[in-house]
């Protein structure tokens, strides 16, 4: 049955980097960056040597080289060699040594007798029937012959990336020559367009075979068992041919049967095939099969490569607004073999799937971790199973939503029922038993679940010894929130009579309290981390007992010997000056007055834990400078030499305001800084500086003593402290640093939470937050504040009614809700519409949500915001909404997935839309960029089977139940980040801070390594990694790398955090920053009107962070010699920043002396004299005739104005668009500057990596140079470069005119 010809089915003409590309992402290595870390020759990896490796094959090339580290496991070798092009065949396979064969689970340093050049020899061994199964999974993907999955957990085109549609469109447009930026006639006032998020429509693959399945003579019987026969299948050619093989533990053989006859031995001769790989077997049965599986890998090849690979250790991005389901992307295709993948992927008894979750988390936690390697296996280990695990729980969950999992006690309440799926333990977080009765009940039950998963994270991340969490994840779901965790050996367990079920903490309430010492080394550990004081707690008798963490946080010792902590929602103190200023929502102890309808709903209002880290801080920084004056006091009382300057105040500062630092690091870099000034013997230890909370303060704990009530009461006046910090420091901190403009904006509700969540504020604090931001300069903060309450109300009460709605009825409560809240411009009395047969099947469903009206949602949203966000929106707000950005934000928040389609929020709109069909808008094209490109194709028929659009003309709604295409679980999930990839991150920027720049880019490169060795290629961390290297190899001048890191944190982005994510909008920015910095305007400008077109879907119009995105868009367009476009790019720029902070700003000033330059380029010379006037008078009355800005412009005013009657000759010459188009610029004279876009909450200095002194400045030419050129003197003298001049501010000033 040997085959002379295996490697037959490799591309012939398959390119030589796409290997190197498949050993790279095989090795967990970036293709890119491989030239770089082999020649680094693995430095940082202690002893890791780097070099290439030859594997001897079987048949035809007869051998391969790939390369290979030392440190690698052999399995990550195999793995290599199954994703090469010329090796795809292989899969069933050992390799050997010296005949010797080798262990998969091996390093490659401790094969015996390894030499330089070494050799290693592939030897195919004999199938199992999970080798089988799995090959023949394997070799459908290969040639594309696995077609559509309907996914029960990823939703309609989970993953996909729009950066190919993006760049392809721009580069046709480029080599046609028409306008390729989309900038001529750009709409900067139109409003966004779903069409933006539509990807070009996919390409046909190439058919390599028509089917291949598992035959219906499948499983063999006994007696053919015996004999070696582990599958039967059957494929059927593009020559429609029709095969019956057989699948043997020596390989594949083509046999007698046919679809009426049995018959499973090898044909004879002449038609006798087999092969040991099924792709081999298929190659020489099908004479067309090896010329289209060529075409096929050429058109997989000529995608981006990041834009295909499988993503295995992260959840893709679920959009919320997909192509219809009529589209191509939706195409629904016969494939039976689909329905055999569950067999073919788990074998019949599907036992091949389940694992012991719970034993592989605790197994991998007590991995080793003494060396590098150690370090790099285990947390790899670590993300591939958290990413398993989250996959499967949540699967699961959507399971148990929909009724398909019985539960384990069905006569218990809705509430209170447990299940178990798939080794995963479910429960619903509600207060099904009572438990929080007296915190809120639901409401307090369903905080709980969401703080269990931050602290479990927590914990994770500490990674302290001895100490063990179960995976736990939160999924919420059509109403249901939904708690799924691995499964603790003895939780379960009945304890004996006097033996408590938990061993340390709070049991049954708070009336037990267990103290088993045991559980004191771990637990001390985890609250000094923390910052959690070892405290008292009393039990029901008065017992006292101390306790390292909260009461109500428990450990248990497993039945397996391991000490596990549970119940982690109480890790830090509760927000006691907000429960005593707004109250809660039920009565305290002692009073029968009920609560106020304004009271908050529950009494889970803990403080973040970025702000107790930030409150250390604080307190550490005082407490430095305290010690440093009494050393300095010291001295002089004792005539010695005192200090003279103060350092640990800008110091300590610093350390209280970067909320981002490394636990654990402020003790360190308050040690450098103070030795910086201090002598050795003035260092001061800051290991005598102890706070520490104690988060059972206010909980209701009594003590018994005075001396015990002294001790509370101090305890409870440090958390006062904290919480103070948090109203009277951080809040108005947030608010003054989007005043300045010293940070960047947040432009949707994630970006909003993230930059809350980082600087310690909860999000309840919104209310507050709208309050502080008063002002017109305010108004965008405040807007989006608004938004996100609203949204957030609308959460709560659409998941009330959907709650406990039969699955069927879901699509009519979701679309009737969304037309109360945002289509009664349309229809200002929507009616729920609902299929009477659906209803008739479910006598019992509650449809409560038939009877809300605009009116009743309207006010429910209010009060919900009332007593949510103690704030008081204003009655008019639903006529000021931004209906797109609101809608975009239910649909994540919820997880809806709806049809892409223009539609219609009011009559006017309706009426100034000629061209929608039916009631619900016009279908977008599905092709094009950016609602840019034209399209000559029709425009689709109305969607089929919509009864609603069609029962009602005379009374349309905006939505209709055929528009929510599908529901997606909104999973939150407790893995760890990877501390080895940072720390080498921090050295590498740490080492360039310091000039050390070869030592930097070498530790960069390792951290990149171990980002995509750990995370795996696609994954939200390696996007956010791939986006702050770029910026550092950017200004490390290192272009070329900057611009493939940048497009690759654009598509990983995109596939992981989602297509209109504000991330991954902030990556195109830098990704056209860079291509212009490169030399490829064009094609910036054409990210950069991609990126744009994001920003209308996520924030609408007029965005501040936008005033730099236009501003850099306006100095690409001069270099393109554009000087008409953008002149009035540069004025669409001007008119945001007079919107955003006044025209009286030195924002202002700044963009005017920018705009008069682009005028007088664009011969508007009567303009650019009075454009730089108003740009003088604006510094002049902000900063005095003294500043150099002012001088500037003065100095320019007065050339242009002697000039202009010069110019005024030149003008009438440039009316002409033919003169226009003959400007020609010294390349050696600089038209101005672009800059990267800051991060959400990041400042402009980290953003552009400089100081204030290197901010934006003013043009670099002198006025003569200018006037020259516009004058038409020649250009070809070199001019002298003057010195950029510093910008007082970049966005925004503390001078700036105040709103």
């Amino acid at each position: 049955m040997a085959v002379t010809e295996e490697n037959k089915p490799a591309s012939a003409d398959t390119k030589p980097e796409n290997s190197e590309v498949a050993a790279k992402v095989a090795e967990g290595e970036d293709a890119a960056n491989g030239a770089e870390l082999g020649a680094a020759d693995g430095g940082g990896q202690g002893g890791e040597i780097v070099f290439q490796l030859t594997v001897n094959l079987p048949y035809a090339p007869k051998s391969i080289q790939i390369m290979v580290s030392s440190q690698e496991a052999i399995h990550d070798v195999r793995q290599s060699i199954i994703e090469l092009p010329g090796t795809f065949q292989y899969s069933c396979f050992h390799l050997e040594h010296k005949g010797q064969r080798i262990n998969d689970f091996i390093q490659i340093s401790e094969i015996d007798g390894l030499t330089a050049d070494p050799e290693l020899t592939l030897v195919q061994d004999p199938y199992t029937e999970k080798e089988a199964r799995l090959h023949v999974v394997r070799i459908r993907e290969i040639i594309g012959a696995a077609g559509d999955r309907t996914d029960t957990l990823h939703g309609i085109t989970a993953g996909t990336s729009l950066y190919d549609s993006v760049h392809a469109a721009v580069q046709t447009s480029i080599a046609d020559g028409t306008d390729c930026t989309g900038v001529a006639g750009y709409d900067f006032m139109s409003p966004g367009s779903l069409s933006t998020l539509i990807p070009d429509a996919p390409e046909i693959p190439p058919k390599t075979i028509k089917s291949l399945s598992v035959s219906p003579w499948n499983p063999p019987p006994y007696h053919l068992r015996q004999k070696g026969h582990l599958l039967y299948l059957t494929l059927t050619t593009n020559e429609g041919e029709q095969h019956s093989i057989t699948s043997h533990i020596s390989g594949f053989y083509v046999n007698k049967s046919s679809n009426s006859k049995f018959d499973p031995s090898p044909r004879p001769a002449p038609k006798a095939h087999s092969a040991h790989s099924l792709l081999t077997l298929i190659s020489d049965l099908s004479n067309s099969f090896q010329t289209s599986f060529n075409s096929l890998l050429e058109s997989t090849n000529s995608k981006e490569p990041l834009s295909t690979f499988q993503i295995t250790n992260a959840s893709p991005s679920n959009p919320w607004a997909v192509p219809s389901a009529s589209s191509p992307f939706l195409a629904h295709q016969s494939d039976i073999t689909r329905t055999q993948e569950s067999f073919l992927i788990s074998g019949i008894e599907n036992t091949d799937t389940l694992r012991d979750w719970n034993e592989e988390f605790q197994s991998t936690r007590e991995l080793p971790k003494d060396n590098v390697h150690d370090r790099v296996f285990r947390e790899r280990l670590t993300s591939k199973l958290f990413a398993d695990y989250n996959d499967t729980a949540a699967r699961g969950a959507v399971l148990v939503a929909r009724g398909e999992v019985p539960p384990l006690n069905p006569t218990e309440g809705k509430d209170a029922q447990i299940f178990v799926y798939n080794n995963v333990f479910f429960s619903f977080g509600a207060d099904g038993v009572g438990t929080f009765a007296s915190e809120g009940g639901d409401e307090a039950a369903r905080v709980a679940t969401g703080k269990d998963v931050m602290g479990v994270r927590t914990v994770n991340q500490l990674d302290i010894d001895g100490l063990f969490t179960p995976g736990t994840v939160v999924i919420d779901y059509l109403g249901k929130r939904i708690v799924a965790q691995s499964i603790v050996p003895g939780i379960f367990k009945q304890r004996d009579p006097g033996e408590n079920q938990i061993d340390y903490g709070a049991v049954d309430g708070k009336d037990v309290v267990a103290d088993n010492e045991a559980f004191i080394p771990a637990f001390q550990q985890l609250s000094k981390a923390l910052k959690v004081k070892k405290h008292a707690v009393w039990d029901k008798d008065g017992k006292r007992h101390e306790l390292e963490g909260s009461v109500e946080t428990k450990g248990l010792l497993g039945t397996d010997g391991r000490k596990y902590v549970l119940d982690l929602y109480r890790i830090t103190p509760l927000d006691i000056s907000w429960m005593e200023e707004f109250g809660t929502a039920i009565a305290n102890s002692g009073s029968s007055e009920p609560a106020s309808e304004s009271a908050y709903p529950h009494r889970m209002t803990v403080l973040r834990p970025e702000l107790v880290e930030a409150y250390w801080k604080v307190k550490l920084r005082d407490w430095v400078n305290t010690q440093l004056e009494q050393k300095r006091q010291t001295k002089k009382d004792d005539g010695g030499n005192a200090l003279e300057d103060k350092p640990s105040e800008g110091n300590a500062e610093s350390e209280g305001q970067s909320n981002g630092a490394d636990d654990g690091s402020v003790e360190k870099s308050v040690s450098t800084k103070t030795s910086k000034t201090a002598e050795e013997n003035d260092r001061i230890d800051v290991s005598d500086f102890d706070l520490r909370l104690n988060p059972d303060a206010f909980s209701g704990q009594t003590p018994q003593t005075e001396a015990e009530k002294e001790e509370l009461e101090k305890d409870e006046d440090d958390v006062r402290l904290a919480c103070k910090f948090l109203k009277d420091t951080v809040l108005p901190e947030l608010i003054s640093d989007l005043k300045e403009g010293d940070v960047g904006y947040p432009m949707d509700g994630q970006s909003f939470s993230r930059l809350l969540h980082k600087r310690g504020i909860n999000i309840r604090y919104l209310g507050k937050v709208a309050q502080l931001a008063d002002g017109k300069r305010f108004d965008s903060v405040r807007n989006l504040t608004i938004q996100e309450m609203v949204a957030r109300a609308f959460k709560h009460i659409a998941n009330k009614y959907l709650r406990y709605l039969p699955i069927p009825l879901t699509a009519s409560c979701i679309t009737h809700l969304l037309n109360c809240l945002l289509g009664t411009g349309l229809n200002s009395n929507p009616k729920a519409k609902i299929d009477a047969d659906l209803i008739a099947l479910y006598p019992e469903a509650d449809l409560a949500f038939e009877k809300v009206n605009p009116t009743t949602l309207k006010e429910e949203i209010e009060q919900q915001i009332l007593c949510r966000y103690q704030y008081t929106v204003e009655s008019s707000w639903p006529s000021s909404i931004k209906h797109l950005q609101l809608l975009r934000e239910v649909a994540i928040k919820l997880g809806f997935q709806l049809e892409i389609k223009d539609y219609i929020f009011s009559s006017q709109q309706q009426v100034s839309d000629q061209s929608a069909p039916g009631a619900n808008g016009a279908t977008p094209k599905e092709n094009g960029v950016n609602g840019h490109t034209t399209s000559s194709k029709k425009k689709k028929k109305a969607r089929d089977a919509s009864p609603i659009a069609t029962a009602t003309p005379s009374q349309p709604h905006t939505f209709c139940p055929d528009d929510i295409l599908n529901v997606v679980p909104v999973i939150k999930e407790a893995s760890p980040r990877s501390s080895l990839a940072e720390e080498a991150l921090e050295a590498g920027r740490i080492s360039i801070m310091q000039g050390q720049k070869t030592l930097g880019q070498e530790l960069l490169l390792e951290s990149l390594s171990l980002h995509e060795q750990i995370y795996g290629i696609i994954h939200p961390e390696v996007a956010r990694f791939y986006n702050t290297l770029s910026m550092l190899y950017y200004q490390l001048d290192e272009k070329d790398a900057a611009i493939d890191l940048a497009r690759k944190a654009v598509i990983v982005s995109e596939r992981t955090l989602g297509t209109d994510n504000a991330e991954t909008l902030l990556s195109y920015l830098n990704l056209g920053l860079f291509c212009h910095g490169n030399g490829e305007s064009k094609l910036a400008l054409g990210y950069i009107t991609h990126a744009l077109q994001l920003w209308k879907v996520i924030y609408g119009n007029n965005h501040p962070d936008s005033i730099t995105t236009l501003n850099n868009a306006a100095v690409m367009l001069q270099y393109l010699k554009d000087y008409h476009q953008s002149r009035l790019w540069f004025e669409a720029s001007l008119n945001i920043c007079e919107e955003v902070y006044g025209k009286g700003s030195i924002n202002c000033a700044t963009l005017l002396f920018q705009l008069a330059q682009a005028l007088a380029l664009d011969r508007e010379s009567k303009g650019a004299v009075n454009r730089m006037r108003e740009s003088y008078n604006i510094f002049l009355a902000e900063l005095g005739a003294d500043d150099k800005n002012t001088k500037e412009a003065e100095s320019w005013l007065e050339q242009l104005t002697q000039n202009a009657v010069s110019i005024a000759r030149h003008t009438k010459d440039v009316q002409a668009r033919d003169v226009r188009a003959g400007i020609r610029v010294s390349p050696r004279v600089t038209l101005g500057q672009t800059y990267p876009q800051p991060q959400v909450g990041q400042t402009a200095e980290a953003a552009s990596g400089r100081g204030t002194a290197n901010m934006k400045g003013f043009d670099s030419r002198t006025i003569d140079e200018l006037v020259r050129f516009i004058e038409g003197a020649d250009t070809k003298t070199t001019p002298k470069k003057r010195p950029t001049r510093e910008n007082p501010k970049r966005r925004g000033g503390a001078k700036s005119a105040s709103m």
